[in-house]
């Protein structure tokens, strides 16, 4: 946000508005200090803190035994991006269609999925399918809520992707004598799918941390491979920790790739923009 923007949203602070904020700071930091040192001694006198419990996961055994969590997570969130996103627009176009039936179904459809809890849905395909002989395998118990659940709110992304592009679009590919079918699909949906490319490899975050509902069902991606671990280890506050610290890398790497496609989408924008100014100046020259 630029200086500018800043001072049309919020007033600048006086001298006695800085050092209140100055003041306010210090005192946060070093209480947010002292709950961590706190933590620590607390950590400490429970003998948490000791080396053995951490370097015991250097052994590669353990590493192995992770990592194949890793690639099960990956496994479950790359099919069930497979799946919902075409599916989501597939949904989304459905909802902006002029046929009243097909529209209907597409809204029921995406508002029911998203206002219920993906555990819900998980827990249905464990326990209530199975009763009327729908009884999948642990992997797809997880992946199909992920499919349904994902698929509505990503139907949403795709549809304000739609809208976002401007009508004089459409306009002037039916003044050309194209179709609206033709409409959408060569001239609208190229521009909106890289309007919402960012936010589609945010919806890639919530699959991955949706993945780990799998823990429920028995699926053995990255959380139920870290509870197997402390059953046998009992290293429960290790185990846990490093494996927070693996999604936080992975989710960190996926969210640097969504600012990267974001600023060089907005760059070719600026570029295209900056063409037509040009070619306007020469025009008038």
């Amino acid at each position: 946000m630029s200086d500018k923007s800043q001072r049309i949203l919020f007033d600048e602070p006086g001298p006695r508005g800085r050092r209140l904020i100055v003041a306010t700071t210090v005192i946060v930091a070093l209480v947010i200090i002292a709950v961590i040192w706190l933590a620590l001694g607390q950590l400490n006198a429970n003998n948490q803190l000791d080396s053995r419990k951490w370097l015991f996961f250097t052994q590669p055994g353990f590493s192995n035994y992770l990592a194949w969590g890793v690639i099960g997570t990956f496994q479950a969130t790359i099919v069930a991006a497979i799946f919902s996103f075409p599916f989501a627009l597939l949904l989304a176009l459905g909802r902006l269609s002029d046929n009243r039936i097909l529209h209907t179904i597409c809204t029921g459809w995406i508002e029911f999925f998203r206002a219920i809890p993906m555990l819900l849905v998980v827990y249905a395909f464990l326990l209530a399918l199975p009763t009327y002989g729908l009884n999948f395998d642990v992997y797809w118990k997880l992946v199909i809520p992920m499919i349904l659940v994902n698929s509505a709110s990503t139907a949403e992304v795709f549809r304000s992707g739609i809208l976002a592009v401007s009508k004089g679009q459409t306009e002037a590919a039916q003044s050309l004598g194209m179709q609206s079918s033709m409409t959408m699909r060569l001239v609208v949906l190229p521009q909106a799918l890289r309007l919402v490319l960012p936010n589609l490899l945010t919806q890639l975050v919530s699959l991955l941390k949706d993945s780990t509902l799998g823990y429920v069902v028995s699926f053995t991606e990255l959380m139920r491979r870290g509870q197997l671990l402390t059953s046998y280890t009992h290293y429960l506050l290790q185990t846990y920790t490093i494996i927070a610290l693996i999604y936080v890398l992975m989710n960190y790497g996926l969210t640097q790739l969504a600012k990267y496609l974001e600023s060089r989408s907005n760059r070719k924008s600026a570029g295209k923009k900056t063409a037509k100014n040009s070619l306007a100046v020469a025009g008038m020259a």
